[in-house]
This record gives C-alpha cells, sequence and structure tokens, in this order.
C-alpha cells in the first residue's frame, strides 16, 4: 500500500471495528478465554488477513462478529462496532454495536446474511442435503427482500453465473452432493455474495480442496471483490495465500493479536517473534532439496492452562525472564500503520 493510499484511508471510516472483545467458554473444566482482548479495524472493499495456528481463536472471533457462538461461548466484553448500511427504515448509515445485541434478535438477523455474509470451512456440511442448491439460495434472497420468488431465482441464476458455475440453470436443480468440491464452494461463495453484502467473512474457504481449485476460488473472490466493492475477512493459517490476497493482516496466537498491520510491513518488516517464526517457517524457491524448514518448539498450551504472561513466552527465542512470564504486553502501535504485542519492542503493559 502506498504512502497516499494510507492517508486516503486514515480519513475512511471502518467498516468494522473490533475493541478489546473477549469471549470465554464456562465449562465444568473452568473457564477457557477463546477471544481474549482482540482489536482491529477494517475498512471498506479491502482485504484483512487472520492468521494463526490452529486453536488461535480465529474462528471464535469470527463467530463472536456474527453472533453466531455455541453455547456456553458468551462476549463478556469489548465492542464490535459495524457501520450498518441497510438498517430498516433508515436512509443513512448506522453504526452498530453488534456484541450488545442478542444473538437472535430482529437487528441482528437482518445484518447476518444481508450487510455480513459467512463462507463457512465445510461446504458440504452448510449445504443442506435434502433441498436443492436453487431452493436454499434463492431463501436467502427472499428472508432479506420484498420481491417475488420468480424475482428472486433469477438473481440466483445469475448469481451462480458470476462465480463461474456452467448452466446455473442446472445447478439451481441439483442436490449439494452432486456437486464437486469445487462447484459446490462457488455455489457457497454465491449464497453468501446474492444479497450484496458489505462484509464477506471467509473462514479457510479453501481447505477441504485442490490446489488448482484453490487457486481458481482465491482468483474468483478478488475478482468479486473488485467488482462488487466487498470488504472480506479471510481466516486462514496459510501465510501464502494471505501473500497474495490481504490488504491488512492481524497474526492471533491463543485468543491475543500479536501483530497488525498492512501486509507488505508484516512480511517484509516483521516485529513480534511470533510472525518472525511463521514468516521462517514458509519454504520457499530457495529452499534447499531435503533441508529442514524452521519450526517453532513446543506447541500451544492447552486452553485451561494459559501461561502467565505473555501468551507466546513458552516457546519464545527472545523471552525475557520475570517480565515476559509475569505480565502481558499491551498492543501497541510501533508505526503509523503497525502494532505489536511484545516487550522487546515496547514496555506498555495490557490493562485488563
Amino acid at each position: 500500500m502506498s504512502k497516499k493510499s494510507r492517508i486516503r484511508m486514515s480519513e475512511v471510516k471502518p467498516l468494522l471495528s473490533v475493541e478489546k472483545l473477549k469471549t470465554c467458554f464456562e465449562l465444568d473444566e473452568g473457564t477457557v478465554k477463546a477471544v481474549d482482548g482482540v482489536s482491529f479495524k477494517l475498512y471498506p472493499s479491502k482485504i484483512l488477513g487472520i492468521v494463526g495456528e490452529s486453536g488461535c481463536g480465529k474462528s471464535i472471533t469470527i463467530k463472536s462478529i456474527l453472533r453466531i457462538l455455541e453455547k456456553p461461548g458468551r462476549i463478556t466484553s469489548g465492542k464490535i462496532m459495524f457501520q450498518s448500511t441497510k438498517s430498516p427504515g433508515k436512509a443513512e448509515s448506522e453504526l452498530v454495536d453488534l456484541a450488545q445485541l442478542e444473538p437472535h434478535c430482529k437487528q441482528i438477523r437482518s445484518i447476518r446474511g444481508n450487510e455480513i455474509a459467512l463462507i463457512p470451512q465445510e461446504p458440504m456440511a452448510a449445504f443442506s442435503p435434502v433441498h436443492t442448491i436453487g431452493n436454499q439460495i434463492t431463501e436467502a434472497v427472499l428472508l432479506h427482500s420484498s420481491i417475488g420468488s420468480s424475482e428472486a431465482q433469477q438473481i440466483v441464476i445469475k448469481c451462480l453465473r458470476e462465480v463461474g458455475i456452467p448452466n446455473p440453470e442446472r445447478c439451481m436443480e441439483m442436490y449439494s452432493w452432486e456437486l464437486s468440491g469445487g462447484l459446490r464452494q462457488r455455489a457457497l461463495i454465491s449464497m453468501a455474495l446474492v444479497c450484496e453484502p458489505s462484509l464477506l467473512i471467509a473462514d479457510e474457504p479453501t481447505t477441504a480442496i485442490d490446489v488448482t481449485t484453490q487457486a481458481q476460488i482465491l482468483n474468483l473472490l478478488r475478482i468479486l471483490q473488485k467488482d462488487h466493492n466487498t470488504a472480506i475477512i479471510f481466516i486462514t493459517h496459510d501465510l501464502g495465500v494471505i501473500s497474495q490476497l490481504a490488504d491488512d493482516v492481524v497474526v492471533m496466537y491463543l485468543g491475543r493479536v500479536m501483530e497488525v498491520g498492512p501486509v507488505d510491513d508484516i512480511f517484509h518488516n516483521p516485529q513480534h517473534p511470533y510472525t518472525k517464526a511463521l514468516l521462517k517457517s514458509i519454504p520457499t524457491i530457495n529452499t534447499v532439496n531435503r533441508s529442514w524448514l524452521p519450526t517453532i518448539e513446543g506447541s500451544i498450551p492447552h486452553a485451561f492452562h494459559r501461561p502467565k504472561g505473555c501468551p507466546f513466552h513458552q516457546r519464545c527465542q527472545d523471552v525475557i525472564p520475570g517480565l515476559c512470564d509475569q505480565k502481558t504486553p499491551a498492543l501497541h502501535p510501533v508505526t503509523d500503520h503497525q502494532s505489536v504485542s511484545c516487550f522487546k519492542i515496547h514496555d506498555f503493559v495490557d490493562q485488563p
């Protein structure tokens, strides 16, 4: 991102602003802090990548945003400020704190699927096996509009064609189990985009498909994002995908944000030891054949045994004894656009 682009972006209001979000699960064995003070901003028409190892809280973060947490999960504190542009009875946009809405209230149901849409991890599980693709996508249109069934079906056919499904009229009559993995994923993207949301959340949408189809899906998302000016949150553990797709990156570990900033800054000037370790583990064209890739020693601590202090200190090569294992660093700006949670970079302690 150029300097001029960054200056212009600083003048634009965020579409989504997550502020110190905390989500926990109260279980018989104890309390799991799945999301622990997460903060980031997403601007209109931009792509934000959220990366981290499995179990770091990426999916729980987006479930919190959409208010689709399974019980006993609940948001305990923080804000999820969303710029709603389709508020019923209001001509202008409205800033809504999604964290304050009840999960099944009318307002969140009018936003979910309409203004904020989700591409879930498992396309096969997302579609009902006993209803046709056409019926399921048409239902989404009818739920959020006042048009008739015939007009809604034409909108769905147009959307299926736009995502690259050949013979969309025939696809309307098919069931999810009759489609290949790639076509099923395209149909799922179509269902997410059919109501023209301002924010699309893609939760590891390329996990269960082959490399060729993955490249096609990523290219499709780029094209659709530009054509519709849709903002995207892209959840993945694949930094290679993020480098191709995202404008900004959030690096998460054990429910906390370790580093956030523009994709070029994160990849070419990483500040946090965890970010550096993740980048070193990516194979490159210069990787020597049969050589071992660098790995991060140890594993993510068990959810019931979170370490005191910085969550990464037990695996960190730059740990400061007596500090990192006792206090939690705040997510603090190190440049105008990059923030880091590390005592090697600053002295700011996180305030509960």
